[in-house]
């Protein structure tokens, strides 16, 4: 059996601002001392003229990156999203969010799998507060082909936006044919019994979790959702409706993040069981980032166990 392609999404991020900056001279790129981490080095190594290193200096970073942004050209800037969520949320929200800004944040080392870092760089509360900007857009790909493809629409839209990568090696999941969309979720598997909402990570986890239960006679939907904000309503409510009961899948924490958004969506639009698969109301711990997966409860396993409680609510 061919070995699977496995590769982080930052590098995905990396690579895609040096083909970005192929393509257009409309932009420059920011990073606060982490180029290196973040993969944004690769566009100061192709372009050292358009990068500028802020130091570490978060919430400087956002306030300059907002006031180029504000003569009309568009700034990316990197961080882990410890920093770009948390210790500049102020800036984001005020500087770049409120005057609707074409700032793009790329946010890398995100969740539980930046691994050894520990707990003070497991950021599993960043959609949640990004969630809270009015007009934020957030992207969180599910592997290197959707994050090159998401990093490539981020720069046709119009608005700040939040884009999560992460550090741990993950399967390839989609080819190159792919076509992204901001705001469109992908139907990945049919399935009538229950449906599985995946974002990041977890979406090939959920596609693992689908096999598991196909041999146990349980036929899962899968639907990929890059786009947490804006959601996708048309396909969850299509879900909703044909399978009876949810459960969503995301390396964050299950409150503020795509369970959240999901169970308020159909709460007023569907009312049906929405079980979340997620980081608990816990900090993280340090330790290798495929053994915290499976501390943490984020693996096939326990989207199965999950599922199957979802299904006997339906009985």
């Amino acid at each position: 059996m061919a070995e699977i392609k496995k590769i982080a999404t930052r590098e995905a991020y990396g690579a895609a601002l040096v083909e970005m900056g192929n393509k257009r001279d409309d932009f420059i790129v920011m990073d606060a001392d982490l180029a290196a981490a973040t993969k944004s080095g690769a566009f100061k190594k192709a372009f050292p003229e358009r990068f500028y290193d802020c130091g570490i200096a978060e919430q400087n970073m956002m306030s300059i990156a907002a006031g180029i942004a504000a003569t009309g050209k568009r700034v990316v800037v990197s961080s882990f999203a410890m920093f770009a969520a948390g210790r500049a949320f102020e800036q984001v929200r005020n500087s770049i969010g409120y005057p609707h800004l074409n700032v793009i944040i790329g946010a890398t080392h995100a969740g539980i799998s930046v691994g050894e870092d520990g707990a003070t760089h497991q950021c599993c509360e960043d959609i949640a507060l990004m969630r809270t900007i009015p007009g934020m857009t957030i992207i969180n790909p599910a592997d290197y082909t959707e994050a090159v493809k998401a990093v490539e629409a981020a720069f046709e839209h119009d608005g700040p936006v939040y884009m999560r990568f992460g550090r741990l090696a993950v399967p390839v999941v989609f080819d190159e044919d792919y076509k992204f969309e901001i705001g469109k979720g992908v139907e990945l598997k049919e399935g009538n019994d229950v449906t599985i909402i995946a974002t990041g990570l977890m979406v090939n986890e959920a596609l693992e979790a689908h096999e598991i239960l196909k041999a146990e006679g349980i036929n899962a939907r899968v639907i990929n959702i890059a786009t947490i904000k804006p959601l996708d309503t048309e396909i969850i409510l299509k879900a909703a409706k044909e399978t009876g009961t949810i459960v969503t899948a995301e390396e964050h924490s299950v409150i503020g993040g795509l369970g959240s958004a999901v169970s308020e969506y159909l709460s007023e639009a569907c009312p049906v069981p929405v079980l979340k698969v997620g980081v608990k109301d816990t900090f993280g711990k340090s330790g290798p980032a495929a053994e915290l997966l499976d501390v943490f409860g984020l693996r096939a396993k326990d989207i199965v166990a999950k599922v199957k409680e979802a299904v006997a609510l339906k009985k």
